[in-house]
Protein backbone atom coordinates (compact mmCIF):
# COMPACT_ATOMS: atom_id res chain seq x y z
CA UNK A 1 0.00 0.00 0.00
CA UNK A 2 2.86 2.71 0.89
CA UNK A 3 4.08 2.18 -2.84
CA UNK A 4 0.44 2.39 -4.28
CA UNK A 5 0.48 5.08 -6.61
CA UNK A 6 -1.99 8.25 -5.15
CA UNK A 7 -3.99 8.01 -8.12
CA UNK A 8 -5.38 4.51 -6.96
CA UNK A 9 -5.49 5.97 -3.06
CA UNK A 10 -7.12 9.28 -4.05
CA UNK A 11 -8.68 8.49 -7.42
CA UNK A 12 -10.09 11.40 -9.11
CA UNK A 13 -13.53 10.73 -10.46
CA UNK A 14 -13.87 10.44 -14.45
CA UNK A 15 -17.08 11.38 -15.65
CA UNK A 16 -19.13 9.89 -19.14
CA UNK A 17 -18.40 12.63 -21.24
CA UNK A 18 -14.33 12.03 -20.51
CA UNK A 19 -14.90 14.98 -17.73
CA UNK A 20 -11.94 14.31 -14.80
CA UNK A 21 -13.13 15.70 -11.82
CA UNK A 22 -10.58 15.82 -8.37
CA UNK A 23 -11.21 13.62 -5.83
CA UNK A 24 -13.25 15.58 -3.05
CA UNK A 25 -11.16 16.13 -0.20
CA UNK A 26 -12.15 14.72 3.09
CA UNK A 27 -11.75 16.23 6.59
CA UNK A 28 -11.49 14.27 10.05
CA UNK A 29 -14.95 14.28 12.10
CA UNK A 30 -15.00 16.67 15.03
CA UNK A 31 -14.96 13.53 17.23
CA UNK A 32 -12.38 11.85 15.99
CA UNK A 33 -9.86 15.03 15.22
CA UNK A 34 -10.68 15.30 19.66
CA UNK A 35 -10.33 12.03 20.43
CA UNK A 36 -7.05 12.04 18.89
CA UNK A 37 -6.44 15.63 20.48
CA UNK A 38 -6.60 14.35 23.89
CA UNK A 39 -4.55 11.53 23.31
CA UNK A 40 -1.83 13.66 22.09
CA UNK A 41 -1.80 16.13 25.32
CA UNK A 42 -2.04 13.06 27.70
CA UNK A 43 1.23 11.55 25.78
CA UNK A 44 3.05 14.73 26.16
CA UNK A 45 2.29 14.40 30.02
CA UNK A 46 -0.70 17.34 29.74
CA UNK A 47 -4.19 16.53 31.15
CA UNK A 48 -7.11 17.01 28.86
CA UNK A 49 -10.81 16.47 29.03
CA UNK A 50 -13.59 16.96 26.92
CA UNK A 51 -15.97 19.63 28.99
CA UNK A 52 -18.58 19.62 25.97
CA UNK A 53 -19.31 17.59 23.70
CA UNK A 54 -20.59 19.20 20.15
CA UNK A 55 -21.90 17.52 17.14
CA UNK A 56 -19.80 14.39 16.32
CA UNK A 57 -19.82 15.17 12.31
CA UNK A 58 -18.52 18.64 12.51
CA UNK A 59 -19.10 20.61 15.38
CA UNK A 60 -16.61 23.77 15.98
CA UNK A 61 -13.93 23.00 18.66
CA UNK A 62 -12.72 25.11 21.04
CA UNK A 63 -9.41 24.96 23.09
CA UNK A 64 -9.30 26.11 26.11
CA UNK A 65 -5.52 26.27 28.28
CA UNK A 66 -5.74 26.75 32.00
CA UNK A 67 -2.74 27.70 32.89
CA UNK A 68 -3.06 26.94 36.96
CA UNK A 69 -2.83 30.59 37.96
CA UNK A 70 -6.39 32.12 37.50
CA UNK A 71 -5.79 32.71 33.96
CA UNK A 72 -6.35 30.94 30.24
CA UNK A 73 -6.09 30.94 26.63
CA UNK A 74 -8.37 30.16 24.12
CA UNK A 75 -8.54 29.36 20.73
CA UNK A 76 -11.44 29.31 18.33
CA UNK A 77 -11.27 27.80 14.81
CA UNK A 78 -9.74 30.10 12.84
CA UNK A 79 -11.90 32.20 10.14
CA UNK A 80 -11.84 30.76 6.55
CA UNK A 81 -9.43 33.74 5.29
CA UNK A 82 -6.86 31.95 7.19
CA UNK A 83 -7.21 28.61 5.44
CA UNK A 84 -4.37 28.09 2.43
CA UNK A 85 -5.14 26.26 -1.12
CA UNK A 86 -2.45 23.98 -0.33
CA UNK A 87 -4.55 22.38 2.60
CA UNK A 88 -7.63 23.30 2.76
CA UNK A 89 -9.07 20.63 4.96
CA UNK A 90 -6.53 21.02 7.90
CA UNK A 91 -8.00 22.23 11.09
CA UNK A 92 -6.77 26.06 11.82
CA UNK A 93 -7.22 27.90 15.28
CA UNK A 94 -6.67 31.48 16.22
CA UNK A 95 -6.69 32.98 19.46
CA UNK A 96 -9.58 33.72 20.50
CA UNK A 97 -9.12 36.57 22.85
CA UNK A 98 -7.04 39.92 22.59
CA UNK A 99 -5.30 39.31 25.78
CA UNK A 100 -3.50 36.02 26.55
CA UNK A 101 -3.43 34.87 28.90
CA UNK A 102 -6.27 36.03 30.11
CA UNK A 103 -8.19 36.31 33.25
CA UNK A 104 -10.49 33.21 33.52
CA UNK A 105 -13.22 34.40 34.10
CA UNK A 106 -13.70 35.96 30.61
CA UNK A 107 -12.29 33.08 29.10
CA UNK A 108 -15.34 30.85 31.11
CA UNK A 109 -17.39 33.96 29.35
CA UNK A 110 -16.57 33.75 25.87
CA UNK A 111 -17.00 29.81 25.83
CA UNK A 112 -20.61 30.70 27.45
CA UNK A 113 -21.39 33.35 24.35
CA UNK A 114 -20.00 30.67 21.77
CA UNK A 115 -22.42 27.71 23.56
CA UNK A 116 -25.41 30.30 23.35
CA UNK A 117 -24.70 31.13 19.41
CA UNK A 118 -24.11 27.61 18.63
CA UNK A 119 -25.21 24.37 21.07
CA UNK A 120 -23.02 22.19 18.97
CA UNK A 121 -19.31 23.30 20.07
CA UNK A 122 -17.21 20.96 21.59
CA UNK A 123 -14.87 22.14 24.72
CA UNK A 124 -11.50 20.90 25.76
CA UNK A 125 -9.64 21.89 28.77
CA UNK A 126 -6.02 21.62 29.35
CA UNK A 127 -4.31 22.08 31.88
CA UNK A 128 -0.46 23.41 31.59
CA UNK A 129 1.35 26.06 33.32
CA UNK A 130 3.59 26.89 30.32
CA UNK A 131 0.37 27.32 28.02
CA UNK A 132 1.72 24.73 25.61
CA UNK A 133 -1.47 24.06 23.45
CA UNK A 134 -0.33 21.27 20.84
CA UNK A 135 -2.03 22.77 17.94
CA UNK A 136 -0.71 22.17 14.37
CA UNK A 137 -1.97 25.25 12.98
CA UNK A 138 -2.12 28.47 15.21
CA UNK A 139 -2.85 31.59 12.53
CA UNK A 140 -2.52 35.10 13.83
Amino acid sequence: MENEPREFLFPDRIHGNGRREAAPHMRLKSGLWVSAYVRRCNVEGIFAAVRRRGAEEAGAIFIKVNRLDGTADVYAPAPQAAFHEEHPMDRAFSAALKAMPAVEADAEAYLARQIRFDPDVWIIETEDRAGRHFLDRVVR
